[in-house]
Formats: structure tokens, sequence, C-alpha cells
């Protein structure tokens, strides 16, 4: 097994293993991670289209010039995107776990500096109420899309050795290491951001080894615990909850208030039945919804508006074809450190993705959760991208690494 960083560059790179042994690993077709790459691919560019048909009345869809300056943006921080997962894809994966700490310090600093008073806003530029957002002049960043990333990577790194978390007592490092990230997010606020942290916890202490009772019972006692914290949320979290519940009871009073932004994108969705509507008609009817956040947050309805429930299905498809290349990356992992990463990445993936579509079709209240790949963002986007690109590196050298028994311990540990 490499110790030095210098051993793991050299064990992953092409000199040791071979130029044409590299170049067969990264073309095979049945390499799981090219699943995720086109999946990826097709729902970015799709998120491109999306953005255009939501903010524009009118345009020639043919020509890139006549796309809405947003989505020519889009297109332009997808070309970013795809370039960041090239470059972290090309050097072994294994060098990550020397620098995992470093770069979970340096996202938590700026999750800190978010949250430091006095700082102007043209530093740091509130949205909706949450201080997220760093201006950086050219473009903003959200630190919370890349502290997913760093937290994946120090759990990884921590749970790969390790068997402790078989017992109880060993789940409190892993959950400090989540807590950490989600006590500061949770802080901005942003409590939809700090939400996705739990799966991807669960998820990677299961892919570790981590016993399911232990699991299910900390899920029981927090479901129970759960309505002891409704006293403790903003009143716009508040707002939100009451307003799914007066939904659910038929009650019209908040449909022009905390509600109109759910109802408008259900009257969307179901406005474009089963095959959807035509280019301008759906153009004109998104534009006069006055539908809130539909290039961002609603852009699944706005894309369901267009193709219909059959093209909303298409979508689903595409994040099950990302997360089964993901999954089958995964399963196909001979080293710990890579098989944990690729869990936690696609549970983040997952779970947002199903948190967003079911906001946008009613089944849960709006918590300001992004469409991965499709909704607009520079962050949100370039992580997603980033995401993919360590997704395809742990799955390109696990046929140059030795096998071994990772993630395997007797039943009385």
């Amino acid at each position: 097994m490499p110790r030095t960083l210098n051993q793991i560059v050299l064990a992953g790179s092409p000199a040791r293993a071979g130029a044409w042994d590299a170049f067969k690993a990264i073309v095979r077709p049945t390499n799981p991670a090219w699943l995720t790459v086109l999946s990826a691919l097709a729902l970015s560019l799709l998120g491109v289209y999306g953005i255009d048909l939501a903010r524009q009345l009118r345009t020639d869809p043919l020509s890139v010039s006549g796309l809405d300056p947003v989505a020519v943006k889009q297109l332009v921080l997808l070309g970013v995107g795809i370039v960041s997962a090239v470059l972290i894809a090309l050097p072994d994966y294994r060098w990550l776990s020397y620098v995992a700490m470093g770069i979970s310090v340096f996202v938590l600093a700026l999750l800190v500096f978010l949250l430091v008073p006095g700082v102007p806003e043209s530093l740091v530029r509130p949205r909706n109420g949450a201080r997220a957002w760093i201006n950086l002049g050219v473009f903003d960043i959200q630190p919370s899309e890349l502290a997913k990333i760093a937290f994946v990577l120090v759990l990884a790194n921590y749970l790969r050795f390790r068997s402790n978390h078989r017992r109880p007592g060993g789940l409190v490092p892993p959950a400090i290491i989540a807590g950490i990230p989600i006590g500061l997010i949770t802080l901005q606020p942003d409590l939809g951001s700090a939400m996705m942290f739990v799966p991807a916890l669960f998820a990677m202490l299961l892919a570790a080894g981590a016993k399911k009772r232990h699991l299910i019972l900390i899920v029981i006692a927090a479901a129970m615990a759960a309505p002891l914290s409704y006293p403790l949320l903003k009143p716009h979290q508040k707002q939100r909850i009451n307003g799914l519940l007066a939904q659910i009871q038929g009650n019209k009073q908040l449909d022009q208030d905390i509600n109109f932004q759910p109802i408008t994108a259900q009257s969307l969705v179901g406005a474009g039945g089963i095959s959807g509507t035509a280019d301008e008609r759906s153009r004109a009817l998104v534009h006069f919804s006055r539908l809130p956040e539909r290039h961002t947050d609603m852009i699944y309805s706005v894309i369901v508006n267009r193709y219909g429930l059959l093209g909303g299905a298409c979508v689903i498809a595409l994040y099950a074809l990302w997360i089964m290349g993901a999954l089958l990356t995964a399963a196909v992992a001979r080293e710990p450190f890579g098989r944990l990463i690729v869990v936690g990445l696609s549970t983040f993936v997952a779970t947002q993705a199903i948190v967003n579509i079911a906001m946008n079709v009613g089944l849960l209240p709006i918590v300001g959760i992004t469409l991965p790949f499709v909704s607009y963002g520079g962050s949100s986007l370039i992580a997603s991208w980033l995401m993919v690109g360590l997704i395809f590196s742990v799955s390109v050298r696990q046929s140059r690494l030795p096998h071994r028994k990772s993630f395997e311990y007797s039943d009385d540990e």
C-alpha cells in the first residue's frame, strides 16, 4: 500500500501502469463512470435550455447568440465545470487523502467568514435572507457547495481504516465531522443545504460497515425529536411548513401568499400534460405565471411544462442513470477511500435531486435546494462536475489497484 504522496502519484500514473493501460481504462465502454459523464452532460445542456426558456419570452433556439445572457453564462460555466472535472480526474484520487483536512479547513473558514458581522454586503451578498454567497466580482461562490465535497473527503479519509464506528460510541466522531458544516450552514440560515449532509453521512457510515440497527435507532430518535425543533425554526421556515399543511388540507387562504410559489409551480407542471407544450406557448405560460426562482430552484416545473410528464420522467431517468453509474463504480471499487468518496458524492446528488423534484410537485415544502446540473448557479454546477471528475478518477484506477477486502468486519466487532 503506498505510504507517501510521491508513491501515491507514481502508483496511479501511466508511467508505471503503462500509458496504453491507462488509456484503455478511460475509454473502455464498460467503465460505469461514463454513465455519470453522459447523463450529467445531458442534464446540463437541458438546464441551459431550461434557463433560457424560463427567462426569455421569445428566442431563436438554434442560435447561441439568441440565448438569454444568463443562459449563455450557464453555458460558459458548464465549460468551466467540464474542464474542472477533467483536471481533477487526471491525477490519482488517493492524493486527496493527504490534503482533505486542509481543503476542509479552508472551506470551513469560508463558511465562518459568511457569518462574521460587519462584512459589507458588497462582499457577502444576502439572498432570500441567507448570507450564503461571497462576491468575487466576476462571479459569486457559495461555500456550502464546496463544503459537500470537503466533507466527503474528510469523512472518507477518517472511515477508511477504522472499524470503531461499528459500535455506538464510534459514531460520535463522524457526527462531529458532519455537525460542524451543518451548524455553520444552518446559521446562514440555509436549512435546506444543511439537511443534505445527513443522508450522505448515513450512506457513508453504512458503506463503511456501521451496523444498521444503530443507524435505525438514530433515525427513530431524530424523527421523534423533530417536532421539538419547530420553535427553533425561522419565521419563513415555519411559514413553508404551514403552507404545505394548508395545501394538504385544501385551505386556499395562503395561495397568494406563502403558497404562491409551490401552487404556481404545480400549475405549470399540470399545464404541460403528458407530452408538453410548444416552445412559444411554454415561454408565455412561464413568463406570465410570475413564478419566483423559475430558472434556479423551480426549473423542474419549467421543464415539465415544456416537455410534459414524459419529459419529467426522462429527467428522473437521467438522474437514475447518473446514480447507477456512481453506485456501480462504488461496487467495483477495491479501495476504501475511493468507494466512500463515490458513495458520499452520489448520495448528495441523489438526495438533492429527489428533494428538488418533490418540492416542485408539491410533495415537500420549498427549502431552497437547486436541481444538480440543471439549475442556474456557478457554484452548484462546478461542484457537481467536480463530483463527476472524482467518480471518474476512482473508476479509472480500480483496474490498477490491488484487491482488498475493505469494510468487512466480524460480527463481534
